[in-house]
């Protein structure tokens, strides 16, 4: 027991802050006497020329990595060349001293020298890399990858290199000075154009947005439940974590992902509708993009952008897909109703247009797709195998989106209503819309 604490302490010490910096020192100043002493009596010629050759192959490792990772700019630092340099002479130096001696103590001293050297190159490459953070991750043992929750100001500003490519994956080179976490934040999206109130929406960014050059990623945009707000996706849709393993598969790739606040409030009903109760389908289909644009250094093809959502977002990302196909062509429809509903069908063409049915019809999916033919739309229909409720109102839509040229899949999990359906179905469909988007190869 004290053993594993104690294996567990020195696991978490620090590889990057004050006390490696005094390493670095310590082991620098000792690696380099210690050279001297070995070097005592061999000519200066011999000392140059082992302090060239270090020079001049840490330069060229530095062009190897930047010819193996191109399009990338040079990834090595000076700082880097510079560890380098030091480890390398360490090797030299002490192969100069075994050739010229076999006294046993020559020996030691030689490999005493390329041993530290060689420990305070490696720290000074390792401190401006950042590869292992703790010493526990030296040998493997480091937490795994996650979602850092962060303010918005601190999200890394455009970058004037940037990585793109149908799909990003096939140029994708991450550096390696690569970012381990992706990020969550919150953002104001206004309503510009809208009017509508929305509160804060969340933002998740992968480490290949937040990496340098950063890739050109794709946006999934998803929508939240009702009564709800944005953050029930990181509760009730696991998006975290579903975003997490999906960067950690993919070298640090995924969508980036807004998640708009589509209500308004708790337990408000507008319904994706520009209605009496709202312009939320103006504040979906133009204002959020609008922001992504303007705010975030993303792809903007609307071919390579999406839209999801459970429940109440399940409904309107499938209603946001067939109003605007030029905006949503993706989408990813979980648990979703057949139509935008305030509980009865007469309530809310009511509530909306005042009882002008035709003017409910006019905005409303099911009956757009029985009249319109719409091939340049794909989507999923997923449901619970218990949910009684929206369980046939999805098998209708799939059944209209179908007799509409989309397409379009449907598939049960195993639940109801609940959220042991709309996280797994999140993480089942996250490959299929990235490839939809232009991520990953079809």
């Amino acid at each position: 027991m004290y053993a594993n604490a104690v294996l567990s302490a020195l696991s978490q010490v620090s590889m990057t802050g004050a006390l490696a910096a005094t390493a670095v020192v310590v082991l620098g100043v000792g690696g380099l006497a210690g050279a001297s002493t070995a070097l005592r009596g061999v000519s200066i010629r011999v000392r140059g020329t082992v302090a060239g050759l270090a020079v001049a192959t840490s330069a060229c490792i530095a062009v190897a990595v930047w010819s193996a990772l191109r399009p990338l700019p040079p990834q090595l630092s000076v700082q880097s060349c510079l560890g380098i340099a030091v480890g390398l002479f360490g090797v030299f130096a002490a192969a100069v001293c075994l050739l010229r001696s076999r006294g046993r103590g020559r020996v030691a001293l030689a490999f005493a020298t390329a041993t530290a050297l060689l420990a305070c190159g490696a720290e000074v490459v390792n401190e401006d890399l950042g590869t292992f953070p703790t010493l526990g991750a030296v040998i493997g043992h480091r937490p795994p990858p996650g979602a850092l929750a962060t303010d918005f100001a601190a999200v890394p500003g455009p970058q004037a290199a940037v990585q793109t490519g149908d799909p990003v994956a096939s140029v994708w080179r991450r550096p390696l000075r690569s970012t381990r976490d992706g990020m969550l934040t919150h953002v104001e999206i206004p309503g510009a154009v809208s009017g509508f109130a929305s509160r804060p929406a969340l933002l998740y960014l992968p480490p290949a947005y937040l990496d340098s050059p950063r890739a050109m990623l794709p946006v999934l945009v998803l929508v939240a439940g009702n009564p709800g707000k944005p953050d029930d996706w990181l509760t009730l849709g696991a998006l975290a974590e579903t975003l997490t393993a999906f960067a950690a598969e993919h070298d640090g790739l995924a969508p980036v992902v807004v998640v708009p606040d589509a209500l308004g409030a708790t337990d408000a009903l507008p319904l994706c509708l520009d209605s009496q109760l709202g312009n939320v389908d103006t504040y979906l289909a133009r204002d959020v993009p609008d922001w992504i644009a303007g705010h975030l250094q993303v792809d903007n093809d609307p071919e390579h952008r999406a839209i999801g959502g459970f429940s109440y977002g399940g409904t309107c990302s499938v209603q946001l897909a067939v109003r605007h196909p030029d905006v949503y062509p993706t989408f990813v429809d979980i648990s979703g109703q057949d139509e935008p509903s305030l509980g009865d069908h007469a309530s809310t063409v009511a509530a909306t247009f005042g009882g002008d049915e035709s003017a409910f019809a006019a905005v409303n999916a099911r009956d757009l797709l029985a009249v319109t033919s719409m091939p340049q739309l794909a989507g999923v229909f997923v449901s619970g195998s218990g949910d009684e409720e929206y369980r046939p109102q999805q098998q209708r839509m799939f059944a209209a989106a179908r007799s509409a040229g989309m397409n379009v899949r449907y598939y049960e999990l195993p639940g109801g209503h609940s959220p042991q359906v709309w996280g797994p179905a999140l993480a089942r469909e996250l490959d299929w819309v990235a490839e939809r988007t232009g991520l990953l190869a079809q």
